[in-house]
């Protein structure tokens, strides 16, 4: 593995949010563990340690001493993940400007805020993809109890090829030495992923320059992710080795067939065609017209997605991603994405969408051993919603309580 960051060698005498985990049972809800389709009435899920001690229906609870919190009529399940974000967006403004125009602090400050809307919304790890280096500073801050926020996997600064897709908020190279060089940065700066921006309209990276990027990533030790719209450039990257795809788009059966030998995932991010294809909600937000009519014939044809649809009929592995930051998209919104992969078939009903957020989102991340389901053993990242998601993923606006590593967490309601 790489030299850690510096900041990881800072001696940290006391955190200054030090937030307490004591044992508690939630008990009395309906307890959705996704593994599988598991449905547990009446269940409990017990914390001791940071850690779930044990899940199960409250008949066979017995006489544990723990604090017990009342949760019948709501849903105990995994904490939500994220898997593709940009906390130093703020869901508002345009991406160039923010990018171009905001310094440093004003950065930091989005990033606490929109990990603050993630925590409310049931989000207890952000899988980070970059805008600039604020997001490594972020995970600093949550890792030395500076400030409550989610579990963070960063990226520091996505990779482009000079003047390349959206390079006013990456980290440009040209050449495969500078890709090398652009990787070995991120990683001393703490990052815990590599992001390359392989197109926007047209392919992007030379063939060396791309090789050079995936290998530097790997000798590392990191996993790298590639913004891929479309078949040409899915193909491509999967050929060279990525080791996931960062929105998806037309898709031919011989790269979907690709994927499938390669066990490739797709993180989806409908969240912003979605949410700027209403037009009183998206005016607010000052997106132009002509957008709007787009992103509307877009959601109402469909025709656009017809590869992501066929991909995960195939069994190709879909998780949930919401481009958080986008304009329209807050770091709260959380139901619409998952709503709209069910209604496009992408996920078989809501439960499966669930679990793209959980197991799947976990698995994605390599992190399927430790999070993303309510068993013993795992860490205790648990939301507490009052209602039935698996009824309507609606309830989702409703959490009431979010753990993690058993600590309930300031600032989440």
């Amino acid at each position: 593995m790489p030299e850690a960051p510096a900041w990881r060698f800072e001696k940290i005498i006391k955190p200054m949010f030090d937030i307490p985990a004591p044992p508690r049972i939630l008990a009395g809800g309906r307890v959705l563990t996704c593994r599988g389709d598991e449905i547990i009435e009446d269940g409990f899920v017990e914390i001791a340690d940071g850690g779930i001690k044990a899940v199960g229906r409250v008949s066979d609870l017995g006489d544990a001493s723990a604090e017990r919190v009342d949760c019948r009529g709501k849903t105990i399940m995994p904490g939500l993940i994220n898997s593709h974000a940009h906390l130093a967006w703020d869901g508002v403004h345009d991406l160039a400007r923010q990018s171009l125009d905001d310094p440093p602090e004003i950065s930091a400050w989005k990033c606490a805020g929109n990990m603050l809307k993630s925590l409310r919304a049931g989000v207890t790890l952000v899988r980070d993809l970059g805008m600039n280096q604020s997001n490594l500073f972020a995970k600093q801050a949550v890792e030395q109890g500076i400030f409550p926020g989610p579990r963070l996997l960063v990226t520091g600064e996505a990779i482009v090829q000079t003047g390349g897709h959206t390079y006013w908020c990456c980290r440009e190279a040209s050449g495969a030495d500078e890709m090398r060089r652009a990787v070995r940065d991120q990683v001393k700066r703490g990052a815990d992923l590599i992001k390359i921006m392989a197109s926007h309209d047209t392919i992007e990276f030379t063939d060396a320059e791309l090789r050079a990027v995936i290998d530097e990533a790997h000798r590392n030790g990191l996993p790298i992710t590639a913004h891929a719209t479309f078949d040409a450039v899915i193909k491509r990257v999967a050929e060279f080795g990525v080791d996931v795809i960062e929105h998806g788009g037309s898709l031919s059966d011989e790269t979907i067939q690709l994927l499938l030998d390669k066990d490739l995932p797709i993180v989806t991010t409908f969240a912003p065609l979605v949410m700027q294809a209403q037009p009183e909600l998206a005016r607010q937000y000052d997106i132009p017209e002509w957008k709007i009519a787009e992103r509307r014939q877009a959601v109402k044809s469909r025709e656009r997605f017809d590869g992501l649809v066929r991909a995960a009929a195939a069994g190709v592995t879909i998780a949930f991603g919401t481009d958080a930051g986008s304009p329209v998209v807050g770091h709260d919104i959380v139901a619409p994405e998952l709503q709209f992969m069910v209604e496009l078939g992408v996920k078989r009903d809501n439960y499966d969408a669930l679990r793209s957020a959980t197991i799947v989102a976990a698995g994605v991340s390599n992190l399927d051993e430790s999070l993303g389901s309510l068993e013993s053993g795992k860490a205790a990242d648990i939301i507490v919603i009052d209602g039935d998601p698996l009824a309507d993923l609606g309830a989702l606006e409703r959490v009431e309580q979010v753990y993690i590593a058993g600590k309930e967490m300031i600032g989440a309601n």
